[in-house]
C-alpha cells in the first residue's frame, strides 16, 4: 500500500494525531512501527528499552493495516505503545527489572496489554523499570537495557546526567524522548506521576481497581494500579478508555465499573470548578522553583474560571511511614513465590531445599528488594503485627477520610507531584530514606485508592520539567482528564521536546 506521508516526523505526532493519520491512510502502521523501532535503536544510550521483538511488532502492525484497510480497527489501530517491564507479555521477555526473572517469557498477556491490543495498539517492546517496581529513580535495575553490556539506570532525556524518576522511569523517558507515542506504567506510591513530572509528560493513575492487575507482577497488591503515560491528557484519555473495565474472573479487586469513553468530557469548561489547595503540600520541604511553576499553573486555572479553595490534609506526613509499612508487608508476601522452584532464577550450587531458597533469593534479588522484604517480614512477625501493620492500616483509613472531608469543599485537589525536580544519577542511591521522602505528595492518594495524575506545568532548576498533580474523588478520572486538558489548551509545556530528540 502506497502512502502519501513520506516525512520523518511521525514521532512528533500525539497518539490522537497518529490515530487520525492511520485512519485517513496518510501513513501505514508498518511504516509507523518501523519509524519508532529505528528511533529506539538510535537512542539506546538512554537505556529505556530492555527488549524488542521486531518480527512480532511488525506482524501486529500488518494486522492493524489489514483491519484499517477493511474499515475496521479500534480507536488505537496501528498506534505503537511501549509496555513497562512489569506487565507479562507472550511475545516479549518480562523481567520486572530483576535477575530473578532474567529471560522469562510468559505464556499469556496481562489484561492491560490484551485490552490495548484489542483496541488496535501495536507493542513496540518492553521498557525498563526499578526492580519489582521498587524505587523512585529507576536506579534499582538488574537487567541490561538494549545496547548496554551491564545493568544501568535509565537517563532523563532533558538532562542525561539525571534520573527520570521511578519506578516507571523507562516509560516516562521513552515518551519524553519520542521513542514511543505512549507507554503503560504502574503506580503503587507515585510511580506513574513522579516520573511523568520529572520527564515533562502526562500520566494518570486511575482509581484503585479501575484497571485489571491480572498479569501485572505484584509489588503491593492493595496499592498497585496500572495507567497510561503519554504527552497529553487527550492521549491519556484515549489509552485509559481502552485499559479500564471489570475483570472479575481474573482480578478479584477489579471494580464493577463499566469502561468509559474518557475523551467525552475533555472539552467541558471549568467555570465554577473548585480546586482544593492543601496547605500541607506547600510547606518548608517544597523547592522554590517547583512552587513557582505550580503557582503559575494555578493562576492559569483561575483565568479559566476555576476557584482556588484552601483545604487541609492533616495526615500527609504520616503517609510515608504508613506506606513503608504496608507496601513492604505486602511485598514480602508477594515475592515469596520467587524461590527458584517453579520458574525464574535458581542457584546452581546448593545442599538442600532450604539452602537453595537462601542462595536463590540472595542472588536473584537486589538490595532494595531485599530491604523491603526484610522490613515487611519484620512488621508482620509475631509481636510486631499489632504495633506496626495494624496501626498503619488504621491510619490509612484516616488518610482516606481526610480526602473525603476535603472533597466536601472542592471538586479536585491540586499541588506539586514531587518536592524537587529530578536529581542527579547516584545522588540519593546510598540514602534510601531520601528516596522515600521524595514520595510525600504522591503517597496519600495511593493509600486512599484515589485517581491522581501529573501534567507538565513548567520548568524549574536546570531547566528541568515540573509537574502539577491533580487528585480526584473515586471514579472521577474523566473530570481529572478534563481539568488537565483545559490547562493544556492554554499552555504548551506538554508540547515541548528535550533537545536532541
Amino acid at each position: 500500500m502506497s502512502m502519501t506521508n513520506t516525512n520523518n516526523d511521525l514521532h512528533q505526532l500525539s497518539v490522537a494525531e497518529l490515530a487520525r493519520q492511520l485512519r485517513d491512510k496518510k501513513v501505514s502502521a508498518v511504516e509507523t512501527a518501523q519509524h519508532f523501532l529505528g528511533r529506539i535503536r538510535a537512542h539506546e544510550t538512554l537505556g529505556t528499552f530492555v527488549d524488542l521483538n521486531e518480527e512480532a511488532t511488525l506482524a501486529q502492525a500488518h494486522a492493524a493495516d489489514t483491519a484499517l484497510a477493511a474499515g475496521h480497527g479500534g480507536a488505537l489501530a496501528g498506534v505503537p505503545i511501549a509496555h513497562k517491564d512489569i506487565f507479562v507479555t507472550q511475545d516479549f521477555v518480562t523481567t520486572a527489572g530483576s535477575k530473578m526473572l532474567a529471560g522469562y517469557r510468559s505464556p499469556f498477556d496481562a489484561t492491560v496489554v490484551s485490552r490495548l491490543a484489542a483496541a488496535g495498539a501495536v507493542t513496540l517492546g518492553k521498557v525498563s523499570c526499578d526492580e519489582f517496581a521498587m524505587g523512585s529513580a529507576n536506579e534499582n535495575v538488574a537487567v541490561p537495557a538494549l545496547g548496554h553490556p551491564a545493568p544501568a539506570p535509565v537517563r532523563n532525556p532533558w538532562d542525561t546526567s539525571r534520573i527520570p524518576g521511578g519506578s516507571s522511569g523507562g516509560s516516562a523517558a521513552a515518551v519524553a524522548a519520542r521513542l514511543a507515542p505512549a507507554a503503560s506504567g504502574t503506580d503503587t506510591g507515585g510511580s506513574i506521576r513522579q516520573p511523568a513530572s520529572f520527564c515533562g509528560i502526562t500520566g494518570i493513575k486511575p482509581t484503585y481497581g479501575r484497571a485489571s492487575r491480572y498479569g501485572m507482577i505484584a509489588y503491593a497488591s492493595s496499592l498497585d494500579q496500572a495507567g497510561p503515560m503519554a504527552r497529553s491528557a487527550e492521549d491519556c484519555a484515549l489509552l485509559l478508555s481502552a485499559m479500564c473495565g471489570p475483570d472479575p474472573d481474573r482480578d478479584s479487586t477489579s471494580l464493577d465499573a463499566p469502561a468509559e469513553d474518557f475523551t467525552r468530557t475533555l472539552n467541558d469548561k471549568l467555570d465554577g470548578l473548585r480546586i482544593g489547595i492543601p496547605k500541607e503540600f506547600f510547606g518548608e520541604g517544597l523547592a522554590p522553583d517547583v512552587r513557582a511553576a505550580v503557582d503559575a499553573a494555578l493562576k492559569e486555572y483561575e483565568k479559566l474560571g476555576a476557584k482556588l479553595v484552601a483545604i487541609s490534609l492533616p495526615r500527609t506526613e504520616l503517609s510515608i511511614p504508613v506506606y513503608y509499612i504496608i507496601a513492604p508487608a505486602e511485598a514480602s508476601s508477594n515475592l515469596s513465590r520467587f524461590d527458584g522452584v517453579k520458574f525464574g532464577h535458581r542457584a546452581k550450587d546448593y545442599t538442600d531445599l532450604l539452602d537453595m531458597y537462601k542462595k536463590t533469593r540472595a542472588q536473584g534479588f537486589g538490595d532494595e528488594v531485599k530491604r523491603r522484604i526484610m522490613i515487611g517480614t519484620y512488621v508482620l512477625s509475631h509481636g510486631y503485627y499489632d504495633a506496626y501493620y495494624l496501626q498503619a492500616q488504621k491510619i490509612r483509613r484516616m488518610i482516606a477520610d481526610d480526602f473525603q472531608q476535603a472533597f466536601q469543599q472542592c471538586d479536585v485537589i491540586a499541588g506539586p507531584v514531587a518536592p524537587t525536580v529530578a536529581w542527579k544519577i547516584g545522588e540519593k542511591a546510598d540514602d534510601p530514606v531520601a528516596n522515600y521522602l521524595a514520595d510525600i505528595f504522591t503517597l496519600p492518594a495511593s493509600l486512599a485508592g484515589l485517581p491522581g495524575m501529573s501534567l507538565p506545568a513548567g520548568f524549574g532548576a536546570g531547566n528541568m520539567p515540573v509537574g502539577l498533580q491533580l487528585i480526584g474523588n473515586y471514579l472521577q478520572e474523566g473530570r481529572l482528564l478534563n481539568v488537565a486538558h483545559q490547562l493544556q489548551q492554554a499552555t504548551d509545556f506538554h508540547l515541548r521536546t528535550p533537545g536532541g530528540f
